[in-house]
């Protein structure tokens, strides 16, 4: 298949400083001693921040503290009911972003189009039909002045447009480094602007898969929507390349050069902020779990939140919380009998429950106090 779509950047020295800094720093935190309840405390700290600061980009009006209350159910903010559907939508965007690169979903249209859906859906649904593009023009104007800021393609071109970027991506994922491809595919997703509404956000949480996928996920523990939003300004300005505010006049084919060099940046700003925070959590009187913790995949470490709410579990607990049918639960709880992961405590087959083995049981938070 061709693939008309060809980013136009150079790869200066401090690109490539920039991307060997940041697979530094991914080396390092993931060599460093690892405890779950530190970890998880740091990881929802970030996702209440990377709400937070990715709907304050576009106008919510929300302080860190209210998303919490909001998020948690223990708040609400009378006249401001639109910003927190705005947050709830946002919060279980990105746990959908989380889900689908931890059951090794594929890039493709569908997946971007159900994270928009996720974005605009107020965290309504579990389950959410893919939005589709926009049939119509949109202008997005200048907040202030009321003049035209950009002017996307046609709606007619869109669905082209998409179809390229997603093939461009898998074209590229194992040959380039993943950083610069979500940087690209951050800046070519809000220059085609596929929807009304929810462009920027969806593609915050687009360039998050990307990256997790790619393996620079540092543990959930970052948030790029924080070094976006304190430096709103130069967010703006880098994304805002080209000669003309038309799409079709010099925006097509403009340098993005500058916007790679702030998205790295940025991304290792946050990955050393990562860094200090897990190297002063190492200091604490903490158990170092970092053996039994490697030794998991991903669908292991996220059924160890279940035990932190239950001492046995049942495989229909798998069915909810990886969207999987009964069948392929019991398979899966076989498989962790096997290796080890997980004990029979009920053996009987209509009332069967599991606990985990004792090699991983100092994992969970109730087993340290």
């Amino acid at each position: 298949m061709l693939i008309n779509f060809k980013p136009n950047y150079t790869i200066t020295d401090e690109i490539l400083s920039l991307l060997m800094e940041a697979e530094s720093i991914k080396q390092r935190v993931h060599l460093l001693p690892m405890n779950l309840s530190v970890i998880n405390s740091l990881r929802e700290t970030a996702k209440l921040f990377t709400t937070h600061y990715s709907t304050f980009i576009e106008g919510n009006r929300l302080n860190v503290k209210e998303v919490k209350q909001v998020v948690e159910k223990k708040g609400h903010f009378p006249g401001r009911e639109r910003d927190e559907k705005e947050i709830i939508g946002y919060y279980y965007a990105l746990k959908f972003v989380e889900d689908s690169v931890t059951e090794d979903s594929v890039l493709n249209e569908d997946l971007i189009k159900k994270i928009h859906a996720h974005v605009i859906s107020f965290g309504v649904k579990k389950k959410l039909k893919p939005t589709p593009y926009r049939e119509a023009q949109n202008i997005i104007k200048d907040s202030s002045s009321g003049k035209i800021a950009y002017l996307p393609p046609e709606a007619c071109d869109v669905p082209g447009l998409m179809a390229d970027l997603v093939e461009w991506t898998l074209a590229h994922f194992e040959c380039k480094p993943v950083p610069l491809i979500a940087a690209i595919i951050h800046y070519q997703f809000v220059t085609i602007h596929p929807y009304f509404d929810g462009n920027g956000r969806t593609a915050r949480l687009l360039t998050n898969y990307i990256l997790y996928k790619g393996g620079y996920d540092l543990k959930g523990l970052y948030s790029l929507e924080e070094y976006y939003a304190k430096n709103l300004r130069v967010y703006y300005e880098a994304i805002s390349v080209g000669p003309s505010h038309n799409y079709y006049m010099g925006r097509a084919e403009s340098d993005i050069t500058k916007w790679i060099v702030f998205f790295l940046r940025g991304l290792v700003h946050s990955f050393k902020k990562v860094e200090a925070q897990m190297e002063l959590s190492s200091l604490k009187d903490h158990p170092d779990h970092s053996i039994a913790l490697r030794s998991l995949d991903p669908k292991q470490r996220k059924v160890l939140m279940l035990f932190e709410k239950n001492e046995f579990i049942r495989s229909k607990q798998l069915c909810s919380l990886f969207d999987i049918k009964s069948r392929t639960a019991s398979g899966l709880c076989k498989k962790w009998v096997d290796s080890g992961f997980l004990k029979i405590k009920d053996s009987a087959l209509k009332s069967r429950t599991y606990e985990l083995s004792q090699k991983y049981s100092v994992l969970l938070s109730f087993n340290q106090n």
